[in-house]
């Protein structure tokens, strides 16, 4: 259905089960156009990231803990869309399969506003999927059957249990404090007391936890384990599958929760190969990168580039800065002329070539400052050049020194700079409190520094029993000035060497 002009339209997206990357094409294109965002306690926030720009709107649902009453949900969404906004309904799983969509639905159609369902992975297949266990074998089962299990102890009017106890395999959502009823009631009416059975909390995310057992002993299993919500139960021959078939318990990574103190904007990178190994990732950003508070030097600078012979870049902000400023007073890369470029390390040559357009001339294989000016000075390339560097206004003084040892003219302007964050995410203050956090990276020495700031004074103490990882030896001779000694370093000195380094250890 088409909106009118005056009109907005809902869109309820299935947010998939918790993993992210399981969102579909179409929900991420619906969120990035959002204008209003409504969405769960299932929903990972992380999806919220497509879309920076939309008004965002909590209307999250857990037992005993309802922000927002269904039908006060409804009213929002008809609200929303009557002002002419592009709402996404974002919830947890698929909007029709135990979401209430469907009464979501059937209040936009009697306000006669247009809608569209974008369905999603629901969490019985996926998180079945994650545990190694399928919901269907040709050996087992042609059927499966969904049950909600929400939170009922005595779920007799509502399930038909000789039925259920008839069938091959079961998926039972939201079962937790129902699980002693539901397995008692299959077993009463006839299923076989020694059927496989297996319990999947915060499925297919890195924490997810898994009790396998049979359907008479499940429900003590679950308890000892203590599994929480959001949780969902399979039962089944299927089941027994899990052994051959669990793939995510292979991860290196997993279970593990690891602290990633880049930027923001620099985070995704390390955090999503830190994912890919299984951990649970917490970004906590410890500076900000802002904008010069004046931009003459650096103007002075980009209109002289081409006289230089070479323009020296130490990190991936640099040249994204520099792009920024060419394109607002109007110049372009020609204005680097016959200059030759310099980076330290493998990334800021990448974003070089991706922002500017300009071939890496010199990129030595020890991503430091130091092996630059060393790179920099056997080549001849010192001694009578002007070099122009590009950097930080924190950036460190080596480079520059020892090119200026070694004959060159060098000019150092800083095209960016960084402020320490106002203060940590309360997730990772409660995780280091509760011991919850295994490893914390640092990929510069700022960060190490800014991040025993922002814990204060007693930081070493906070930090009893966590691993740290640093990028490489200048970060890790800053932690051990700080009294800190990292667990380990990256051989290679990139987020990639880090990432290995850190799963070696796990």
């Amino acid at each position: 259905m088409k909106a009118p002009q005056s009109q907005g339209i809902v869109y309820l997206v299935g947010a998939g089960p918790g993993d992210p990357g399981l969102l579909t094409l179409r929900g991420a294109k619906l969120l990035d156009q959002a204008d209003t965002v409504v969405y769960d306690y299932l929903a990972n926030p992380r999806l919220l990231r497509l879309c920076p720009q939309a008004e965002l709107i909590y209307v999250g649902k857990k037992a005993g803990a309802h922000s927002l009453p269904q039908d006060q949900i409804n009213a929002l969404l008809v609200e929303k869309a009557r002002s002419g906004k592009r709402v996404v309904r974002l919830k947890g799983g698929d909007p029709f399969v135990f979401g209430r969509g469907a009464e979501e639905c059937q209040a936009l159609a009697e306000a006669k506003i247009p809608f569209e369902v974008v369905p999603g992975v629901t969490s019985a297949i996926a998180a079945a999927a994650y545990a190694g266990i399928p919901a269907t074998h040709r050996d087992f089962n042609s059927t499966f059957t969904l049950v909600t299990g929400h939170e009922k102890e005595d779920a007799d009017s509502d399930v038909a249990w000789n039925a259920l106890a008839k069938l091959p395999a079961l998926a039972f959502y939201m079962g937790i404090k129902a699980l002693p009823n539901i397995c008692r009631k299959l077993i009463e009416n006839g299923m076989d007391a020694q059927t496989p059975a297996a319990t999947i909390s915060r499925g297919t995310l890195p924490l997810q936890k898994v009790v396998k057992a049979t359907l008479a002993t499940l429900a003590a299993e679950v308890e000892k384990a203590a599994l929480e919500s959001p949780a969902v139960t399979i039962v089944g021959k299927v089941v027994a599958l899990r052994e051959t078939l669990d793939w995510l318990t292979r991860r290196p990574l997993l279970g593990k929760t690891i602290v990633v103190t880049r930027t923001r904007a620099q985070a995704s990178d390390l955090a999503e190969k830190l994912e890919d190994l299984g951990a649970a990732v917490i970004e906590a950003p410890t500076i900000e990168i802002l904008p010069p508070p004046d931009y003459a030097a650096i103007d002075a600078a980009l209109a002289e580039m081409g006289n230089f012979d070479w323009v020296v870049f130490t990190s991936a902000n640099g040249p994204v800065a520099v792009r920024k400023r060419l394109s607002e007073i109007g110049l372009d890369a020609r204005s680097f002329g016959r200059a030759k470029i310099a980076a330290v390390g493998a990334a800021t040559a990448r974003v070089i070539e991706r922002e500017l357009f300009l071939k890496v001339e010199l990129c030595p294989k020890q991503f430091l400052a130091e092996a630059l000016a060393e790179a920099l000075i056997a080549a001849g390339q010192a001694r009578g050049k002007r070099l122009l560097l590009l950097r930080a206004d924190i950036a460190r003084p080596e480079l520059a020194a020892a090119l200026i040892a070694a004959g060159a003219d060098v000019k150092d302007v800083a095209v960016y700079h960084t402020r320490p964050a106002a203060a940590l995410p309360a997730e990772v203050v409660e995780g280091l409190q509760n011991r919850r956090i295994d490893w914390i990276t640092f990929t510069s020495s700022s960060t190490a520094s800014n991040f025993a700031a922002l814990l204060g004074p007693n930081y070493r103490e906070k930090l009893a029993g966590v691993k740290l990882a640093s990028i490489g030896p200048v970060t890790s001779f800053t932690l051990r000035e700080l009294g800190l000694e990292p667990a380990a370093e990256a051989e290679r000195y990139d987020i990639a060497g880090l990432t290995r380094a850190i799963a070696g250890k796990p």
